[in-house]
């Protein structure tokens, strides 16, 4: 894990639902520097089988859950070092828990992921945009790369762009829609025409994706291309 110490975070939507500013005040903790991987998750069902393949409950993970492993404990070697992915919300916290760690919050995982190798802060800049988008452009049926072979920001932290989508803890947070008896409290700048209005920055096409793929999970959701990792808070 690396340390990311704490400081102040505009979030992309820098304002609240009422029209005000808002900067938050992020606490000091750690991150895993690479997401977790097919092996890091093969010794995590080994010891919790209730999580793997053939015995994990529907209400916790679609039917494609670890579908690109061969059975419950074992999967080809090729793909070791690789992201595990096909992991739902439900066993990404489980996972996380079983390390005394969780799932980085939406704000934590953004203010790390909002830096380079040079900037903790570089979301302004073209060379980011362009690094980000280019990724995004790519079809998702190319072949996923091993953890940490692409570049470490200035935290020390690997593959938060350019691997694969990653969860979050508060991922339900970022909805964008919501049904009738709960529309009076979601934060109408989360959508699209008013949330290009309220962005700390309207070119921020990356982070607008990111907000859109947030809010179409659910917690049982298997997905290809849709990874983890941990994080942990740093007590006294």
């Amino acid at each position: 894990m690396a340390k990311i110490e704490g400081g102040t975070f505009t979030p992309f939507f820098d304002k609240d639902k009422d029209g005000n500013s808002q900067q938050l005040k992020m606490a000091t903790f750690y991150m895993d520097i690479a997401p977790v991987t097919n092996a890091d998750y093969l010794r995590f069902v080994l010891d919790n089988s209730k999580w793997s393949k053939t015995k994990v409950k529907g209400i916790f993970a679609e039917p494609s859950y670890l579908r690109h492993w061969n059975g419950d404990f074992s999967f080809s070697k090729n793909i070791r070092q690789k992201p595990v992915n096909y992991v739902s919300w439900f066993a990404a916290t489980a996972y996380c828990e079983s390390q005394n760690k969780q799932l980085p919050t939406m704000m934590q995982w953004e203010y790390v992921a909002a830096s380079d190798d040079k900037q903790k802060v570089a979301t302004g800049t073209d060379e980011y945009r362009k690094k980000i988008l280019n990724w995004y452009g790519q079809p998702s049926n190319q072949e996923t790369a091993d953890v940490m072979m692409g570049e470490k920001n200035i935290w020390g932290i690997h593959d938060l762009h350019g691997l694969h989508w990653e969860w979050n803890l508060d991922y339900n947070t970022a909805l964008v829609t919501g049904e009738s008896r709960e529309d009076s409290k979601l934060n109408k700048n989360l959508f699209c025409g008013s949330g290009s209005l309220g962005a700390k920055d309207k070119l921020d096409y990356g982070a607008f994706m990111r907000f859109g793929y947030r809010s179409s999970l659910k917690g049982n959701y298997t997905v290809k291309n849709l990874g983890f990792r941990c994080v942990q808070e740093v007590t006294p």
